[in-house]
């Protein structure tokens, strides 16, 4: 006889905490409580069967932690002395990562997370592991949850790219193209093409004249290197002119001198580079396009080849690449993607083109 499952219910603030309660709850059987402080709320909570609970993180009287572990719910406690919340329970916006910026891009959270899984790492402290997975699997968490309907569509490329590049200019096209058809678009969150694809999707709703002064803006300081708070404090001035929606970026702190664009407006940031791409490459459902980059790109490329070369007709994710020259000359990857796709299915999911238009044109629902 199969047990019936019991639905679970994330709750994630305390005001979400007090709805639920208000509304005459007996049982927190299937409750999933993250990174809340319950402190004043032991009364309440003593009332309420804790059978099947789940606390992450939250912060309790011990009476009323007493009671949750006597009535059979599990307490996972917080973990002391880190820069992030290992249980957190939404998605990282660039306000987040980039907080205390004004005081240099080594007092943001995103500079100090990074430092402290290069600090971990070094001493193969296995507490990081923990921390990091438990973290990792938060905004996968967080991510799910996402409100669907629009495909995604994924943008790949340097972070190399600067501001005042063509290649730039075109990838905001293109991302404000992509959002205008309907699409998500999901980036990898660095600078570069990443940056300018995020851009030209929180420009979907803007003319060409929003474009060039937003253009013009960014050109004050084209890239990240020398200083990540100028190019993120010039980001942040353009987003706060030019509001919209950026789409989402999964960036991760694996490459952590590729700090994140500005313009998603939803980050999943994690430690793992591995899991990283391997979310933004399976979300990606409605095709991903590939702007000249280098290694990273290239690794994604094959990456995403894998499923597509042992896939069959109906789980192919059409692949664009754009730069004619760059793949089949200054990175030959285009021959030996041809190769490998011989007569399999994969071979109709392929796309070589030179420009953003072309690129645009395919992936249109």
């Amino acid at each position: 006889m199969t047990t019936p499952s019991i639905p679970h219910l994330d709750i994630e603030s305390l005001a979400h905490f007090d709805k639920v309660t208000a509304a005459g709850a007996t049982s927190m059987n299937g409750w999933r409580v993250q990174s809340v402080d319950l402190t004043s709320r032991t009364p309440v909570l003593l009332k309420l069967s804790p059978a099947g609970s789940v606390f992450l993180g939250c912060d309790l009287e011990e009476t009323a932690a007493a009671w949750i572990r006597d009535g059979g719910g599990l307490i996972f406690p917080a973990i002391p002395e880190l820069p992030f919340d290992p249980y957190r329970g939404c998605l990282y916006t660039a306000d987040d990562l980039y907080a205390g910026l004004s005081s240099g891009y080594e007092a943001t959270p995103d500079a100090q997370i990074y430092a402290w899984s290069r600090q971990h790492d070094e001493k193969g402290d296995t507490s990081r592991t923990l921390a990091a997975a438990l973290h990792d699997h938060s905004i996968a968490d967080a991510l799910h949850e996402l409100p669907g309907g629009r495909p995604w569509i994924g943008v790949m490329g340097g972070h190399g790219i600067a501001r005042t590049s063509p290649t730039y200019r075109s990838a905001v096209l293109l991302g404000r193209a992509l959002a205008r058809a309907g699409l998500t678009v999901a980036t990898g969150g660095g600078p570069g093409a990443m940056e300018a694809a995020n851009l030209g999707s929180s420009l979907s709703s803007y003319d060409d004249a929003a474009v060039d002064s937003a253009l013009e803006a960014l050109a004050q300081v084209p890239s990240f290197k020398p200083s990540v708070a100028a190019w993120a404090s010039d980001g942040l001035a353009v987003r706060r002119d030019f509001p919209g929606d950026g789409g989402v970026s999964i960036p991760t702190w694996f490459y952590g001198h590729e700090p994140p664009n500005v313009f998603a407006s939803a980050i999943a940031k994690y430690f793992s580079n591995a899991l990283r791409e391997d979310v933004l490459l399976s979300r990606a459902r409605g095709g991903i396009i590939y702007l000249p980059g280098a290694a990273g790109t290239v690794q994604e490329i094959f990456q995403a080849v894998t499923p597509d070369y042992y896939g069959d007709p109906a789980t192919q994710i059409p692949m664009i690449l754009v730069g004619i020259d760059h793949w089949t000359v200054k990175l030959p990857v285009w021959p030996l993607l041809t190769a490998l796709a011989g007569d399999r299915p994969m071979a109709s999911s392929l796309h070589l083109v030179d420009t953003i238009e072309e690129a645009a044109k395919l992936v249109s629902p």
